[in-house]
């Protein structure tokens, strides 16, 4: 594990950046960014498109460790290339960004109230490329929780920890996502529910480990507060889930030590018509508020 990218996902100030889109997700990214299917003809073209996107944003002069701690890829964007390095090795060596891999492959049927994620094949043979020849620091994984089924959340944490496990035995940080839906009708219920299970699961694994946890902004404010005391918890960050940037902003803002790791919140506004300088310009403005609420 690198050590000082470990130091700087502890206490660097700033935030992750979700540039993790994948699959279903990449072609309402793209449209977001001003880009409609008539601009691809197939897959092919679609994710040539999207890492061009993504390239846009990375070489940015405003997207700068000032403000960015970390940076989240799709496996198909941590094979492809920056400037004749690949993206994991463009992100520390030029931009001094920790690199972090989505591994998950998606989500499973809703069943108890909630979407346990899809198997993950070949991930030991993952993760061993990621570390060893793209060196990626830690990896993502996504689960969503719809409904305040105890039974479901706790299926849920479960297999998040025993799959983070396997990841912290690769010598990789695992963030481990148990997402409640902004729209789950009993949300605040969901919330302590999942509360409740992460620090039974943490109490119940080793001091040394290292994780981080990536959680939807509470309805409770500071209602993490002992999960990011851990001594096992490297960082807590914060999810957007469908928010506004500004909506974002002002509930993190509210809930000390969460930092963001937005997606859809911090690209907000950004599309492939814009000038460098217009693009650069709303990326700078939206790292410096993403960053300001993070530190409040």
């Amino acid at each position: 594990m690198n050590q000082e990218q470990l130091k700087q996902m502890q206490s660097g100030e700033g935030f992750i950046a979700a540039l993790d889109q994948s699959g279903g997700s990449t072609p309402k990214a793209l449209l977001r960014y001003g880009l409609d299917e008539s601009n691809y003809k197939n897959d092919d073209e679609m994710f040539d498109l999207v890492h061009a996107m993504r390239t846009r944003i990375i070489k940015s002069p405003s997207f700068t460790n000032n403000t960015i701690i970390a940076a989240i890829l799709f496996e198909n964007t941590m094979d492809r290339k920056i400037d004749d390095k690949f993206t994991a090795d463009y992100l520390w060596e030029e931009k001094h960004i920790v690199p972090i891999l989505k591994v998950d492959k998606g989500l499973a049927p809703l069943e108890d109230g909630v979407q346990l994620m899809k198997p993950i094949p070949g991930l030991d043979e993952t993760l061993a490329r990621a570390r060893d020849e793209r060196n990626i620091f830690g990896t993502k994984m996504r689960s969503v929780i719809k409904e305040a089924n105890a039974e479901g959340i706790k299926k849920i944490v479960d297999q998040q920890f025993e799959i983070g496990m396997q990841i912290a035995a690769a010598d990789l940080v695992p963030i481990l996502e148990p997402e409640v839906d902004i729209n789950c009708p009993d949300k605040e219920q969901a919330e302590a529910i999942l509360h409740d299970e992460l620090m039974s699961h943490l109490a119940a694994i080793p001091e040394d480990t290292k994780l981080i946890f990536k959680l939807t902004i509470p309805s409770v404010d500071n209602l993490y507060a002992d999960v990011i005391a851990d001594p096992r918890v490297v960082r807590c960050v914060a999810l957007s889930g469908g928010y506004t940037r500004e909506e974002s902003n002002e509930k993190l803002a509210r809930n000390k030590g969460l930092i963001a790791s937005f997606s859809r919140a911090l690209v907000e506004g950004l599309n492939a018509q814009q000038t460098d300088e217009e693009f650069d310009a709303l990326l700078l403005e939206s790292a410096e508020s993403v960053k300001a609420a993070s530190m409040a």
